[in-house]
């Protein structure tokens, strides 16, 4: 889809569950227990705006294979991932009305949330809220702990388990809790990286394909 122009910008596939609310945009490949379209836009229109996010927001629930295929793709790291993000570029004439996307594999939040010790569809909107403020323009890499301190405090505001900069810090400790109790280790080998790309490139992949 070119900018510009109308409509959600994820490729449609027979077999895709869409559901529009708000103009914004939640595509289902692969469904997560106990959680619904509805419940999933209406956490991101709670999480735009708590993060302060204008424009739309795009939702790409996958699996882990089409997550690795978008990782080698566009960030030159050839493995699955739990979340991408995809802002959309300063420059661009469709920030006035569209943030970005974000892509999530279904299957990795299912492990990590039985490892963890909660629900699939809370890590999924553990996931979106990393998501979000990655859209937002905060980078937990380069921060000096601003993103994480912004999470942590959305996390407590929306109620939600422990969240991926805090899990990724202290997944090297030991000391990752689990429901208020310390979990020793934590799901090993699952990236926790929000990961960031200029506007484009998941919408025209999506349209070549």
């Amino acid at each position: 889809m070119k900018e510009g122009a109308t409509g959600p910008s994820f490729r449609f596939r027979t077999g895709f569950i869409v559901f529009l609310c708000e103009k914004k945009v939640v595509i289902f490949e692969k469904r997560v227990p106990e959680l619904t379209e509805l419940a999933l836009s209406r956490f991101l229109a709670r999480a735009r705006r708590a993060a302060g996010l204008k424009g739309r927001v795009d939702i790409l629930i996958t699996s882990d294979a089409e997550m690795q295929v978008l990782n080698r793709r566009f960030f030159r790291k050839n493995a699955a991932t739990d979340v991408l993000s995809f802002p959309v570029s300063l420059h661009s004439e469709l920030r006035k009305t569209f943030a970005g996307e974000i892509a999530i594999s279904a299957d990795m939040a299912r492990r990590n949330a039985r490892a963890l010790g909660h629900g699939a569809s809370e890590e999924v909107k553990i996931l979106v809220l990393h998501g979000v403020l990655h859209l937002r323009g905060y980078d937990h890499e380069r921060d000096d702990g601003q993103m994480a301190r912004r999470e942590a405090a959305l996390r407590a505001q929306f109620r939600l388990p422990v969240g991926l900069i805090e899990r990724e810090s202290k997944k090297g400790t030991g000391d990752v809790p689990r429901n208020g109790r310390n979990h020793r280790g934590g799901p090993g080998g699952n990236k926790v990286h929000g990961a960031r790309r200029a506007h484009g490139a998941m919408r025209d992949e999506r349209r070549k394909a």
